[in-house]
């Protein structure tokens, strides 16, 4: 693998973590895939044999995740850049309150990101190279109705990489927060409602390559999304809840 960048993306089988890795391969990376779906990693690495290599895994098991990070690096080399896009997304409502959904959304979102995040650190550390990169969510920036478990979760990914981003700086490691709006994916097919500046997948694809491309800590996109979400979180608790009851199905 001399002379190709390596990296690792997760939650590749379907949506975002599918079309950056297919972007990175394209444009010459050598790209380690997971997912709990070995049929959609295997559909995918078929589009660029040689290029795109399958590493199925559920990244809620954190031995799994561990050896996995190490079969990986011992195959490829080094990672030069992780993609971390594993997330799963279950609404619910005050009156239909889950326990397992919200604990399901935490642990894949917020600690199968943490599992990862433990595997790759310490050997970037001590390399004094590489980037890392956590998709997260506008709706981490506030509260909306249905959608507290998934919007506590990207806010906990926000704000643990705020406090990872000036320490891993000092160490040579670059970490970036990925923060869309609706992207048409298998995700947001299960929401019910209107989906405000809704774009394809390939747009997403689009913003997070240029974003990884510059040193920015915050990918966010479509701009009209990030504008709507940050000034809802910056309004009086009156007025954004007189907005967001009318958000109630």
């Amino acid at each position: 693998m001399a002379g190709k960048k390596i990296a690792w993306v997760t939650g590749a089988g379907t949506g975002i973590g599918r079309e950056v890795a297919l972007r990175l391969a394209q444009d010459g990376w050598q790209v380690a895939v997971s997912a709990r779906t070995a049929d959609d990693l295997a559909s995918l690495a078929a589009e660029l044999p040689g290029a795109i290599l399958a590493y199925p895994l559920d990244v809620t098991d954190r031995a799994a995740v561990a050896t996995t990070a190490n079969s990986i690096r011992d195959a490829l080399g080094p990672f030069d850049l992780v993609v971390l896009s594993a997330g799963t997304y279950v609404p619910m409502s005050a009156k239909d309150f889950d326990i397992d959904g919200f604990a399901k959304t935490i642990d894949v979102n917020l600690m199968g990101t943490v599992n990862c995040l433990d595997a790759v650190m310490a050997p970037m550390i001590a390399r004094r190279n590489g980037r890392i990169a956590v998709l997260a969510s506008v709706s981490g920036f506030v509260g909306l109705p249905a959608a507290g478990a998934y919007g506590a979760s990207k806010a906990a990914l926000i704000n643990l990489c705020e406090a990872l981003r000036p320490d891993l700086d000092r160490h040579g490691v670059a970490i970036s927060i990925i923060n869309p709006g609706f992207v048409d994916t298998p995700l947001t097919k299960k929401n019910d409602f209107p989906m405000p500046f809704l774009i394809p997948v390939s747009e997403a694809g689009d913003a997070i390559m240029a974003g990884l491309k510059s040193d920015r800590f915050e990918i966010v996109f479509p701009w009209q999304m990030s504008i709507a979400m940050k000034t809802l979180a910056l309004l009086p608790h009156r007025l954004l809840f007189a907005i967001t009851r009318r958000m109630l199905r």
